[in-house]
């Protein structure tokens, strides 16, 4: 006879119930009272003595455009808290916020998307590509080594 040791299953926190709002369009009267929502509100998971971070490390989805605190979705957390205390059942994977990866900015400067347009603007740079700034040095340095016009300096120009 071998004594495996049974892994707990992996549970996720149960979800959180949120008011379904009084739409106009259902004349004041809402279809349901509850729907599932996005996350618990940060006054929830403060509520059972958790900060934002330590609930999105044990897996639970904190909505923080959320303010309204709601006992029955406090206490639906706590049990499934205690189960995993207890070692009953395991916490899912971390749900912490994904890394926005920003986007350089592509504003006006970037209107003549041909290459002799960018070129035109300074913009062929590629540390540079957001700002005139690389255009307006490059000339600033012509001028202080009194270097010919910049429409003279390449090859057959009059």
């Amino acid at each position: 006879m071998s004594t495996q040791t049974q892994q707990p299953p992996v549970v996720p926190p149960p979800p959180p119930l949120v008011k379904v709002p009084r739409l106009i369009s259902h004349a004041g009267l809402q279809p349901r009272e509850w729907k599932i929502g996005r996350g618990y509100s940060v006054g929830e998971i403060k509520a059972l003595g958790l900060s934002v971070r330590e609930a999105r490390l044990l897996g639970i989805y904190v909505d923080e455009r959320r303010k309204t605190v709601w006992q029955h979705n406090i206490e639906r957390l706590r049990e499934w808290l205690i189960k995993v205390l207890k070692g009953e059942i395991l916490p899912p994977d971390p749900t912490l916020p994904k890394i926005i990866k920003i986007k350089p900015k592509r504003g006006r400067v970037f209107r003549g998307l041909t290459p002799a347009g960018r070129r035109m603007r300074g913009l062929m740079s590629v540390k540079l590509k957001e700002t005139h700034k690389h255009k307006w040095k490059k000339k600033q340095k012509e001028r202080e080594l009194k270097k010919r016009h910049e429409a003279a300096r390449a090859k057959g120009g009059h």
